[in-house]
């Protein structure tokens, strides 16, 4: 049998029961691993920790898993893992939902009076969604613009088209499907029911039904077994009277090259949440939960595809390195991109379409203007839309070319459909030709402002496949600089001084990173290698002063309200407290410092005071009368004031002795890193600056995915100041 990669519709009805068990456990924090993998680390009252998994990527399933078999904490959190950990730290968990009967499951969260539903897409290439609680999308794995559905941020999230629901439906309903086939009784079973090949052949066996039988030859008696297999099985679902299992080959060691030692059950193939008689023959393993079946089966998958391949762990290419799948990757990408592709023509001929009613309208300007006023004159004098829609009609067998223009008259949205050469257009009745002909302009615009935004994913896409590509390429070229490591022995050239590297041009760089306290606030070093820190927001302001302002370190901040308060250390936190004589230039770097990433920036001003201060002037009791806001603070005595300060920003690459990117003021930057950008205040927003920097930084490296390794657009945005930049040319 084929090994399980999804989940079924019916397994998620059966799991979603058993989910709801875990309703009132608490997030603690939510994270987002590369292959598509979300985790809810939550605690519930009686059980203690509980592992949420839900897999979008290459296997598409949820489950609650053993904390033992959940994956290492991926490194720094991506924007939508860290969307995740604002709106649900600490919220509940309220509710598990199957959609209908689709491959699409609702979890639900609350946290005071907010509600966040995040939405997974089992099917397909996978996504997940994630909505207020007014059902608009606040952020989602993959934007998804089709012309049946969208799925994007800032719009309200849209469900695929309704299918069939089995689980629900009456006799009378299950009856009509089936007749509404030309086929046999499973192929109709698995599709008009929606139940899929494999449970179309166990109902089917359930029910001691031929499965060829052709659906003509049926008879009304074949039709109440399947129903009544259908109940039997939706009333064990509602009762959580599940069985679950997971199944073995059946024949796992009759052949002589597959692996198999004595005791050995072989890959696990299938897991199920009852026994099904169409595995009659397979060895299974009976498990006290489904999602526990689920944990052990999806846990073991990756090792137990090699041991059904014949693909031993140890050897090989790369060091015995499990190669990812890129070519799976660079498909999904692909057909994606066909997908936009798609909605970007769908967008351009709905476009066309509503500006070619509204110039309709205005060539036909009299004969609307008569039918407009003629259905406003009515309805002035009351008189019904039926019999408005009867005069018209009675005015087109008179041959009066007013109403014989008129298609059709809807009461119900107040609108007359006319037609107009080989078009129909719908105007508004209560409207006249001019805001009519407005209503089609402003749509054409709206779909245009779509289409604009499925132009950005595509280029997005296209992004996400280059790198896919670039990832490959880079993990052949691992491969043969360690093959070539070995053949050219350990010592060669040791103690020789590091020679000058030219980086831009190197085709792969070897990635060097360590994770330090401070980078959780923004920060940089100065020119003379003392750390400056500030803060994202109140409560890092706050904290940066309870817990790392110390004797001797400076307080810097911009005259203006809104600002981080930033700190210039004297010494480490480990490090015993010392009198520091500061240089000018880092005083000066760490003022800009201060200055770029307040309120300056963000209104688009160029300079702006800066004053400093040292610790004990640095107060959070105010003085009386005064209030002050969370992350404020009185500063008390004199203060040292750095004027006109120039508001500017560098973001660049590090190659030596750490990979990665950097950010802060020009001087303090651009000589520590390989190649950077200078940035001022200006139009573009900061996610998208980020991008445009990204790429650019890109494309002056010949190893392209390393640059996507240590300075994506998310690391980027996180050296970026707050509002609109631009990039300073040379």
């Amino acid at each position: 049998m084929d090994r399980k990669r999804e989940l079924t519709s019916v397994d998620l009805a059966a799991l979603v029961g058993e989910l709801r068990a875990y309703e009132g456990a608490k997030v603690d924090k939510a994270y987002l691993y590369d292959d598509g993998l979300l985790r809810f680390k939550m605690r519930d009252f009686d059980r203690g920790r509980v592992e949420l998994l839900v897999d979008t990527g290459e296997t598409k399933h949820l489950r609650v898993a053993d904390p033992d078999n959940v994956p290492d904490a991926p490194g720094r959190p991506p924007n939508f893992a860290m969307m995740l950990r604002n709106r649900l730290s600490g919220a509940d968990l309220v509710d598990v939902r199957q959609y209908e009967f689709d491959r699409i499951v609702e979890i639900e969260f609350d946290r005071g009076d907010d509600s966040t539903t995040v939405v997974v897409e089992l099917f397909g290439d996978g996504n997940a969604a994630v909505l207020d609680g007014t059902g608009e999308v606040v952020d989602c794995l993959d934007t998804v613009r089709l012309k049946s559905r969208t799925v994007a941020p800032g719009s309200q999230y849209e469900f695929p088209s309704a299918r069939f629901d089995p689980l629900s439906a009456d006799y009378e309903a299950v009856a009509a499907r089936l007749d509404d086939s030309d086929t046999d009784l499973v192929r109709t079973i698995a599709t008009q029911l929606d139940f899929g090949g494999l449970w179309g052949e166990e109902l089917c066996t359930r029910a001691g039904i031929e499965k060829t039988k052709d659906i003509d030859e049926a008879t009304e008696d074949d039709y109440e077994a399947i129903f009544h297999e259908i109940e039997r099985l939706r009333d064990r679902i509602d009762a959580s009277d599940l069985d679950p299992q997971v199944y073995y080959p059946e024949d796992w060691g009759e052949g002589d090259d597959d692996g198999a030692e004595e005791g050995d059950p072989g890959p696990r193939v299938d897991v199920t949440p009852f026994p099904l008689e169409e595995h009659g023959a397979a060895p299974s393993e009976p498990f006290e939960t489904f999602t526990a079946a689920l944990d052990d089966y999806f846990t073991h998958f990756g090792a137990d595809e090699r041991k059904a391949s014949g693909d031993a762990s140890e050897g090989g290419s790369g060091g015995g390195r499990d190669r990812p799948d890129f070519e799976s990757e660079i498909e999904k990408k692909e057909r994606i991109i066909e997908q936009q592709r798609g909605a970007i023509e769908d967008f351009e001929a709905q476009a066309e379409a509503e500006r070619e009613k509204a110039e309709l309208l205005y060539a036909e300007y009299d004969l609307v203007d008569d039918i407009l006023s003629t259905v406003q004159r009515a309805r002035e004098d009351d008189v019904p839309w039926a019999d408005i829609a009867a005069k018209f009609e009675q005015g087109a067998e008179q041959g009066i070319p007013e109403a014989e223009a008129v298609a059709d008259v809807d009461g119900s949205e107040g609108t007359v459909t006319v037609e107009l050469g080989d078009h129909r257009v719908t105007v508004d009745a209560s409207m006249g030709v001019e805001k009519n002909a407005d209503r089609h302009y402003n749509e054409a615009k709206r779909v245009e402002e779509k289409k604009e935004g499925a132009e950005a994913a595509i280029e997005n896409t296209r992004e996400e496949l280059e790198a896919v590509k670039e990832r490959r390429e880079e993990w052949e070229a691992e491969d043969e600089s360690e093959e070539r490591g070995a053949a050219e022995g350990d010592g060669e050239g040791a103690g020789d001084e590091a020679e000058d590297v030219d980086w831009l041009s190197k085709p792969s760089i070897p990635v060097r990173q360590s994770e330090s306290w401070f980078e959780e606030y923004r920060w940089f070093h100065t020119s003379d290698d003392f750390l400056v820190i500030g803060g994202r927001n109140a409560d890092q302001n706050e904290e940066l002063v309870e817990k790392y302002l110390d004797r001797h370190d400076r307080f810097f901040h911009a005259q203006a309200h809104g600002g981080p308060v930033t700190i210039l250390k004297a010494t480490g936190p480990s490090e015993p407290a010392k009198d520091v004589d500061f240089p000018e230039t880092t005083l000066d770097e760490a003022a800009q410092f201060a200055l770029s990433y307040s309120s300056v920036w963000k209104e688009g001003k160029f300079a702006d005071d800066v004053y400093m201060v040292e610790r004990d002037q640095v107060s959070k009791t105010p003085e009386s009368g005064e209030y002050l806001e969370k992350g404020g603070f009185a500063i008390r005595g004199d203060r040292t004031y750095f004027e006109n300060v120039r508001a500017e920003v560098a973001v660049g690459v590090t190659c030596e002795p750490e990979t990665r990117v950097i950010g802060g003021p020009p001087s303090a930057i651009e000589p520590r890193t390989e190649t950077s950008i200078r940035l001022e205040p200006g139009r573009y927003a900061q996610n998208d600056m980020a991008k445009k920097c990204y790429r650019e930084l890109k494309s002056r490296f010949a190893d392209e995915s390393f640059v996507r390794k240590v300075a994506s657009p998310d690391r980027v945005q996180e050296f970026l100041p707050p509002g609109g930049s631009r990039m300073i040319e040379d």
